[in-house]
């Protein structure tokens, strides 16, 4: 199973202070940040765009931009997040009715190429031929488009099911993740970890980041004896 991988949402942080935050989490132990992008169109919110990101790419150098569009018709964004130093874009399944040419797209500008499902889809809908030209797979565990959201437990069996069909793939969770839910999640099978209010809420964010990262890591060493 690929390694236990921590990615604060920033939608949970300062955004008077973005680059301070990112740097905050960095140092507090967090290898990705989850850049929580919408567009008012797909979701109702509306957060950050490419010139964010891009000044944000510019104050921390070398951060991991964790980017997830929760934006209709992503294939428009691909150049832009890009080249404002997006290192994983992570388009939603059903904002697009072509996934495998996006997915090539996000791999021709050297980025990671996510696909992210709602609640409400299943995970049979992440086809073997996704997932297989996919890096990583999302699993919503709230209604994409607001941070706080109670962490819906009967979307986890979808984290189980993409874990069985792709034991070396790289499977987020995302929504409602803290300590009190990171079990059975990391047991179902989800090695990268997105958490928002639970770290940048906490007094100390490191010791919540080293939390979840070990509680990951124990569930990969016990099922790998």
């Amino acid at each position: 199973m690929p390694r236990a991988i921590i990615s604060p949402s920033v939608l949970a942080s300062d955004f008077g202070i973005l680059t301070a935050e990112c740097k905050r989490m960095i140092k507090g132990g967090a290898e990705w940040l989850h850049m929580d992008v919408m567009d008012g169109h797909f979701v109702d919110n509306i957060t950050m765009g490419a010139p964010i990101l891009s000044c944000v790419s510019k104050g921390v150098p070398g951060i991991f931009m964790d980017c997830h569009m929760m934006v209709a018709e992503p294939e428009k964004w691909v150049d832009d997040i890009a080249d404002a130093g997006g290192a994983l874009y992570c388009f939603h399944l059903e904002a697009t009715n072509a996934p495998i040419p996006l997915i090539d797209a996000i791999h021709n500008r050297n980025m990671r190429a996510g696909v992210a499902i709602a609640p409400d889809t299943p995970s049979t809908a992440i086809t073997d031929e996704i997932a297989n030209a996919a890096d990583v797979l999302l699993v919503m565990t709230v209604y994409p488009g607001r941070g706080g959201q109670k962490f819906l437990e009967r979307c986890v069996p979808k984290v189980a099911e993409l874990r069985s069909r792709f034991p070396n793939k790289d499977i987020e969770v995302d929504g409602g993740v803290g300590p009190k839910t990171i079990d059975v999640c990391a047991n179902a099978g989800s090695n990268v970890i997105v958490a928002g209010s639970a770290i940048f809420g906490a007094e100390n964010p490191e010791q919540v980041i080293a939390t979840l990262k070990s509680t990951v890591e124990a569930v990969q060493a016990r099922l790998a004896n």
